[in-house]
């Protein structure tokens, strides 16, 4: 049974930084490509980042591109988040998801393992 498990959320003042970890147990890692989403009181889940199976692809939705940076290691079956500069519009539960596949994927419905979320609250 896979298991995906998220930490490192937290209370950070806008113009803060926090690093997401999440690892991924019960299935091979290096198989898998990996999202990360996020779900803000009244809105709908949105795919922030995501990191092919390689890591060599990546993808960023456009209001974070060039403050959060994804990426994986492999021999610890952990993706991270690093977030900086944080704004107030990036508070959130932030969820991992994982998949079994090659490409970056951005469809949630696409993901079949996913975490129980990390909540993300930056002050203003």
């Amino acid at each position: 049974q896979v298991t995906v498990l998220e930490s490192g959320g937290g209370l950070v003042p806008a113009g803060g930084s926090l690093r997401l970890a999440c690892v991924v147990s019960g299935g091979s890692f290096i198989t898998m490509t990996m999202g990360w989403f996020r779900q803000a009181p009244g809105k709908e889940r949105e795919v922030v980042a995501a990191i092919s199976r390689s890591g060599s692809r990546t993808y960023y939705e456009d209001s974070i591109k060039g403050r959060f940076t994804i990426s994986r290691e492999d021999a610890k079956s952990t993706v991270y988040l690093q977030m900086n500069n944080l704004l107030p519009e990036d508070t959130a539960v932030y969820y991992c998801a994982a998949r079994n596949g090659l490409k970056v994927v951005t469809n949630a419905s696409r993901y079949e393992y996913w975490g129980q979320g990390t909540q993300v609250t930056v002050s203003s």
